[in-house]
């Protein structure tokens, strides 16, 4: 059974006054985001709409699997203390919320406890740009939310592989918010009541103001690309940052004086540098030639120029590059790559592709297939498993679906490629007796194998074709691929845009999991490659 943890918030402007809640949903044994809510809602008080928040909160975990279990966190006292059992609700307004609530999981399923606010900062972010969006006229997008970059930091999850296409961003967004922590905030944002500035409440369960506090502003926000699975990430600076990192560049080079990182940051953010007379160093010492000097002044300029290109660069991202797009373009379909077992020819290298003698798992195939299904079932995020028609795959497939309580579909579409005469040889074997058809594979993605295999080009055609059919088919959902070497590097190679050569230089090792997730803006995010943490 899965066990979900909920967060849930909500803020009032005014109490009553405009009001919005936030919830978020995260796996309890990983940490992992799995959704995040939010809502203006008007006029309301700040126990109402941390109602609503709590009512969001649990029927978005319904949603994704209403036979879990749910542990709900919330800093309000009021709220947990009434779902528990242990308070009287008396408002006329939160008695049907808490009716509402009560209803979603079957009783003895949802547990309650109460927070400090500060472990509640993701919901608060939220209830917060709920109200902000709501006071701009618009609604809440879940694809331009930061809530999560500036929460706080949490401990860190035992790296898993992925499930959803939410998996593994709070470890990414965490190492963030950490890292801008330190840095401090830009500033205050022009509405700075969060709902995180708690109540004091009383088993009477009445509403009390709130206390304000300051909110970072967005021109302190990244924009943020992530390996939602390995903790790895992208940190794409905004146009300004660029800007100030050109102008910090120049700053270098005023006056001919050594700066360090913090004189070159104030530079940067337009803050006249004050320092003592001995901290000024000259950048060549007296005797030092003029044509050294000259070598350091040309490559601050070249510094200079390389930082303005990365600020103009990213400005026409901003305006171009459909990835930054603000429309919430809603979950992506998420493809887990799961390579097949071992064969008796895997640990030979010999080639076996769609041609030849079509092998069947080997003992040691088998054990690693129902290792690979144990991990994925502990994730639980599968919804449906499709494999190639090649006995390989479709024994691993049926190993693993076994244990997920989930039928098999086969796509001809995910086949090994046909290496021709060379099935079953190795590659000593191919470059002794074919030299020159070798090469020429080597070389160009046209050549086929000896024969009339089928060369990587048209490995390549038939899989975006594959790839476009199960995007459709499965939008929003995360499905299992039980594929071979060259479909998942492929499928890899082209969400990365990287040149067929590239095939050649990625390792995939027998059930090896990797992971790619479509985006309805035609954008695709490696999340994850060739993990076989669950073999070790």
């Amino acid at each position: 059974m899965r066990e979900f943890i909920v967060e849930a918030d909500g803020g009032s402007r005014g109490n009553p006054g405009p009001a919005g809640y936030g919830a978020v949903v995260r796996d309890a044994v990983t940490g992992e985001t799995l959704r995040e809510t939010a809502e203006y809602i008007g006029v309301a008080t700040n126990n109402v709409a941390e109602y609503r928040g709590l009512l969001a909160g649990l029927r978005a975990a319904h949603e994704l699997d209403p036979d879990a279990t749910v542990h709900v966190r919330m800093d309000s006292k009021l709220v947990v203390e009434q779902m528990s059992g242990r308070w009287k609700i008396k408002h006329p307004d939160m008695k049907p919320l808490a009716t509402q609530a009560s209803r979603v999981f079957p009783p003895g399923r949802v547990t309650y406890e109460w927070i400090p606010r500060a472990q509640n900062k993701h919901a608060d972010r939220l209830a917060n740009e709920a109200m902000d969006a709501g006071a701009k006229g618009e609604r809440w997008s879940e694809a331009a939310s930061t809530a999560e970059l500036h929460a706080a930091p949490r401990a860190a999850a035992t790296p898993e592989p992925p499930g959803d296409a939410a998996a593994g961003a709070a470890r990414v967004r965490d190492a963030l918010a950490a890292g801008q922590a330190a840095a401090g905030p830009a500033g205050p944002g022009p509405d700075a009541a969060p709902a995180s500035a708690r109540e004091a409440t009383s088993p009477s369960g009445g509403d009390a103001a709130r206390t304000p506090a300051t909110r970072v502003g967005a021109d302190a926000e990244a924009q943020v690309e992530v390996d939602a699975e390995t903790g790895e990430h992208v940190t794409a600076v905004r146009p300004a940052e660029a800007a100030a990192d050109a102008r910090a560049a120049q700053a270098v080079a005023e006056g001919g004086i050594t700066r360090t990182d913090a004189d070159i940051r104030a530079a940067a953010a337009g803050t006249p540098v004050v320092k003592a007379e001995a901290d000024v160093r000259p950048a060549a010492k007296a005797g030092t030639s003029a044509e050294n000097a000259d070598t350091r002044a040309a490559k601050v300029d070249a510094d200079a120029r390389a930082a303005k290109a990365v600020a103009d660069t990213w400005a026409a991202k901003a305006v171009t590059a459909p990835g930054w797009a603000p429309a919430d373009m809603g979950a992506p379909a998420t493809f887990v790559l799961l390579r097949h077992g071992e064969t008796p020819l895997t640990p030979q290298k010999r080639f076996s592709g769609s041609g030849g003698t079509d092998p069947s798992l080997s003992d040691a195939g088998r054990e690693q297939a129902e290792r690979a299904a144990a991990m994925l079932a502990r994730r639980g995020t599968i919804q449906a498993v499709v494999s190639s028609p090649l006995a390989r795959t479709r024994e691993t497939a049926g190993i693993v679906a076994a244990r997920l309580g989930l039928d098999v579909a086969i796509d001809d579409g995910l086949r090994e490629t046909d290496f021709g005469a060379w099935e079953g040889l190795t590659f000593a074997e191919v470059r002794e007796r074919h030299p020159d058809d070798l090469n020429a594979w080597l070389a160009s993605p046209d050549a086929e194998p000896t024969g009339g295999g089928e060369s990587f080009a048209a490995t390549a055609t038939r899989l975006a074709a594959t790839r476009d059919k199960l995007v459709a088919a499965h939008a929003g959902r995360t499905i299992l691929l039980v594929t071979h070497v060259t479909p998942i590097k492929t499928l890899v190679r082209l969400a990365l845009g990287a040149p067929p050569e590239s095939l050649f230089r990625m390792e995939l090792s027998a059930a090896s999991l990797s992971v790619v997730a479509y985006y309805a803006d035609g954008n695709a995010s490696v999340r994850l490659l060739n993990d076989t943490s669950h073999l070790r």
